[in-house]
Parts: C-alpha cells; structure tokens; sequence
C-alpha cells in the first residue's frame, strides 16, 4: 500500500481526498492545510507551516505527496521532501518562473509530475489530438472550448490543446452556457471524414482518478520531471511493444510475398 499526503484542501482538495481515501491502493495517512483544521474524510490533519511541516514529516512518513495547493505551497514543503526522497505529483496550475525552476531541480533527485490538468480523460485527449495531427498533417482543426456561464476567460486547458497542436488562442472558439461544468473537443476535418475527440467534465472526483494514476506511475519511475502525457505515452509504448511480441501475433504483412524486413507497403 502506498503512503500518501495531501496538500491542500480547497473544493478540488476535498474531492481528491475522498477518492484516495476510498482507494485500497493508498493509505492517505494526513492532509496539510494553512490550518491544521479537522477535515471531512476522519482523515489526520497537519498545518502546512515551514517551521513544523518536516517534523510533522517524519512522525508520519509518506512515500508520495499529491500538491493541490497553490504555487507558494511548494516552497514550505520542497527540502523537506527532497531529504527523504518522496515522489510529488502536482496539480498546480500555473507555477512562477522561480518557483517551475525549483521545481526542476528537486526532479535531479526525486521524481516529479506536474500538470495543471490532472485528468486522464484530458490527457489522453491531447495525447490522441497530437498523434492524429501527426498521421493526418493536412486536416483542418478546431478547438471548442464550452463552460459555465460566468467563466471569462478562455480555458486554460484549452489554451494549453491549442499549444500542444501548434494552434494560437484566437483559434478557439469558446461558448459559455448554463448547465454545462467544462467540455474540450478538438475536430479534425477530413475530406470525406470528420473526427471528433471530447472531454466532459462532470464532477471533481476526476482529479482524484488522475492523481492515484499518476502516483501509482511516478512509484515505478526514477528520479526525473514528467508531465502527465508523458506517463501516458509510457503506457502506450507498453501496450504497443506488448502486442508486437505477442505468442501467435499475425504479421502486419498480409501478404507473403513481401517480406517482413522489406516493410509493409
């Protein structure tokens, strides 16, 4: 069983607690709030404070820390988990320079993953987006981006799609209406063919599912800064190596004539 800390506990920190809670897979052992305030899911609660968190560290070991705090957070646990090798996945969304470079250096010695979006429905999403772009140069892309009726500004996760398929922001299109929490699609236009890729976000647990995929990967890897796709395509280059070497695999050469060393044409 994986041992693991929660920082922060706003309305997304309270949803991933209660996933990791109930997941058999990890023993969420306490979170760290500014506070160490009592929390909903009887779980143990410590003050994220520099001058006790490593204290606090060491009377109750964990193998891996989830960070849902906010940029700053960083800075008041960073040495404390460097000294005792735990991993870290975190879900900050949007790190100052200093504080991505500190970052950087803590991967040299512990494992690291970071990603503003931490859904294996959006990665994936982006990762399927940057392969079909890659088999299919020529087709015509669109990014829509539709959320709640009071969100402003144009998703950020939408922002960082557009980015990954080398698209500028002023090509999203954004609708904003009531009833709907946040949906990305990304459609790639054919001639004779359309392909749609959709991402619903329907609740905050989603968070919890893609934080306990991400610890569960990050504990099998060594030192290093991943980012969510990054572990994705870890699993994508498995399950590929795993199908060519299956027993009794059929050549992907139908036919005899051509031999496999001359490739499939």
């Amino acid at each position: 069983m994986i041992r693991l800390g929660l920082i922060g506990y706003g309305k997304a920190g309270a949803a991933v607690a209660c996933v990791l809670k109930d997941d058999p897979r990890f023993d969420l052992r306490w979170i760290a709030r500014r506070s160490a305030q009592p929390v909903e899911e009887n779980c143990r609660s410590i003050a994220l404070n520099i001058n006790t968190f490593a204290e606090d560290l060491a009377r109750y070991p964990v193998d891996a820390i989830v960070d849902f705090a906010h940029a700053d957070a960083l800075l008041i646990y960073g040495e404390a988990i460097r000294q005792r090798g735990i991993r870290l996945v975190s879900a900050v969304s949007n790190y100052p320079p200093e504080q991505l470079a500190y970052l950087r250096e803590l991967s040299r010695e512990i494992p690291v993953m970071a990603s503003p979006n931490i859904t294996v429905g959006i990665n994936f999403l982006m990762l399927a987006s940057r392969l079909l772009r890659r088999i299919a140069p020529a087709a015509d892309i669109a990014i829509l981006e539709q959320h709640f009726r009071d969100k402003p500004e144009i998703s950020g996760t939408a922002k960082k799609i557009a980015a990954s398929l080398e698209m500028e922001d002023e090509e999203i299109t954004s609708l904003r209406l009531g009833g709907i929490v946040g949906q990305h699609e990304v459609i790639f236009g054919f001639p004779h063919q359309t392909v749609r890729l959709i991402h619903n976000s329907i609740r905050r647990e989603a968070f919890g599912t893609g934080a306990a995929f991400a610890v569960e990967q990050l504990m099998a890897l060594p030192p290093g800064f991943y980012t969510y796709e990054q572990l994705l395509e870890r699993i994508v280059r498995e399950e590929l190596e795993r199908e060519s070497i299956a027993p009794g695999a059929k050549s992907p050469c139908p036919d005899s004539a051509n031999p496999p060393d001359q490739g499939c044409l």
